[in-house]
């Protein structure tokens, strides 16, 4: 009777231990799967707030490019005039359109230049972040606008080379400061207030050469051309690439995150 009692015990004891075991198991296995739960929401978040972030950026560039290009616009317009200007048209008696074209061709240097805000961009490179984007075309998109994001930039640096280069010494060698002055001197924000309304209205203050007897006519209109032809490739390149990825990659966050 003993040693059948002893046997009892120890297959209960057996028992015992492995419902421990099997309860001890399944413990840890939910809180495994409550942490993975909870690690996967906290991504998720992270993503959505990365990502709204990242829409508003790209939203905010959008309007800003659509601006840029509008002023781009009508200072090429300003180009292609004063490139037949030049050709043959009076250097000494400069009619009121001849002055608000020039100025806004070769005066005008902003907004001419569009800088795209990558803030979050770079943020979601350099912390690893963009892990959170499970998107294989978003991840694609990303890379691709960073691209087009430093091509953009080296091409407004070239432009801006051009311009301090070409430009100026053109503005150093016929500008008349006098006149200049005297425009200037009627708005403090001349460009933003005068040139428009001067454009809108007409007004008595006509550009002048100085020196026009010395003016080189071949010059001037071979540089006016070849800055218009920057300005347009510019656009038609750089500008637009930007202009498609931001579109798509707007669309893509809108469609993963249900962003509007």
């Amino acid at each position: 009777m003993e040693v059948h009692a002893h046997t009892h015990t120890a297959r209960k004891k057996w028992t015992h231990y492995f419902w421990e075991f099997l309860m001890l198991f399944l413990a840890v296995f939910c809180g495994f799967l409550a942490e993975y739960q909870l690690e996967h929401k906290i991504e998720r978040d992270r993503a959505k707030e990365l990502a709204a972030s990242f829409y508003d950026e790209l939203k905010s560039d959008s309007v800003a490019l659509e601006t840029v290009k509008i002023f781009r616009e009508r200072k090429y317009a300003a180009l292609k005039y004063l490139q037949a200007y030049f050709q043959d048209s009076s250097i000494i008696n400069c009619s009121n359109t001849f002055t608000i074209q020039l100025l806004y061709g070769y005066y005008t240097f902003s907004p001419s230049f569009f800088e795209p805000g990558d803030a979050i961009l770079e943020q979601l490179k350099n912390s690893g972040s963009l892990r959170y984007f499970k998107s294989s075309k978003l991840q694609k998109l990303t890379g691709d606008l960073s691209v087009a994001i430093a091509n953009l930039r080296k091409r407004n640096a070239f432009e801006e080379v051009f311009y301090r280069e070409n430009i100026w010494p053109f503005l150093v060698k016929y500008n008349d400061m006098k006149w200049y002055d005297s425009i200037a001197s009627k708005s403090k924000e001349f460009f933003v207030t005068f040139l428009k309304e001067y454009e809108k209205t007409g007004g008595d203050v006509q550009f002048h050469f100085d020196n026009p007897e010395n003016f080189e006519r071949k010059p001037a209109t071979n540089l006016t051309g070849v800055y218009k032809t920057i300005l347009k490739g510019t656009g038609d390149s750089q500008y637009r690439i930007y202009s498609n990825l931001n579109s798509k990659m707007q669309e893509g966050l809108r469609e993963e995150y249900h962003l509007k």
